[in-house]
Order: structure tokens, then sequence, then C-alpha cells
């Protein structure tokens, strides 16, 4: 019997531990080094990022501003630095929400330019800064429901 309960212990713990392995692809460990807001919003305008994306204090170029992916603002839930880094580096991995598929990707791949080798690492850490910047996280409004007593 003891035995038995030994042997269910060390499986459970093994069960356990096995999840605890980082695959090989994980973004556990990886960092990038901080980035520079005003060398960002001069790489956001160099790189001509104000052609398809519209952000507060930037002019825009050659775009129609309806049609314009907004960035930043006022959110309930602030795009992470891994985010932000994902949709540079890889802007088909999610496409922008709450804009027309047919205007923001073709054929289900975004329509965003891939910048991958035209920007350098510097470049992409101060665009990331100055792209979070530009979020404002808004404070959560809790609704106030009345005590039920039976």
């Amino acid at each position: 019997m003891a035995r038995g309960i030994f042997c269910l212990l060390m499986t459970v713990a093994l069960l356990l531990t096995s999840g605890c392995v980082t695959p090989p692809k994980s973004g556990k460990g990886f960092t990038l080094p901080e980035g520079d807001v005003h060398a960002g919003k001069a790489n956001y305008v160099n790189l001509q990022c104000n052609a398809c994306h519209k952000v507060d204090g930037v002019d825009q170029i050659n775009a129609d501003p309806e049609r314009s992916i907004v960035l930043g603002g006022d959110v309930t839930r602030i795009e992470t630095y891994g985010e932000l880094v994902t949709s540079i580096i890889n802007p088909s991995h999610r496409l922008a929400k709450g804009y027309p598929v047919d205007e923001v990707s073709t054929n289900g791949e975004s329509k965003m330019r891939n910048y991958n080798d035209v920007m350098t690492v510097t470049q992409l850490v101060d665009l990331v800064a100055f792209l979070q910047s530009k979020y404002e996280l808004l404070e959560l409004e809790l609704t106030d429901y009345p005590m039920y007593f039976p």
C-alpha cells in the first residue's frame, strides 16, 4: 500500500515538473535594450509609418485619415513590449482589430510592409519605445452592484 502511494506521488510529481520545461522557441529570457522615445518618433517618420498609421502628434503623409490604422490613445489594455515588437517584425501575426479585413490584409496577409531587412535593432527598440509612450491606460470603472440579501 505504501509503495503504491509512493509510486502515485512520484508519478504526479513527474507530471507536474514536466510542464515546467521551457520549449526551444519560447520568448522566455528574450529582452531588448531600452529605446529612446525621441529617436523612435524620428524613425516613425523616416520609415514612413505615418503613411498608413495615425499617432497623435505626428502628421500623416499620403494617407486617407479615415482609413489609417490608429496607434496609441486611451485603452483599457496596454499593448505589451512583446506585442508591439511582434507586430512590427511579423505584421501578419495579428491583424489590426476593428478594421475591415480587406483594408488591412490581402489573402490573410497584412498589407504592412515587412521592415525586417530595412530596420536596425536600434531603430526597432526606439520605435517601440515611441509607440508605447502613445498609449494611455484608462482606469477600469467597476460597476457598483447593490448588496443582495435573500
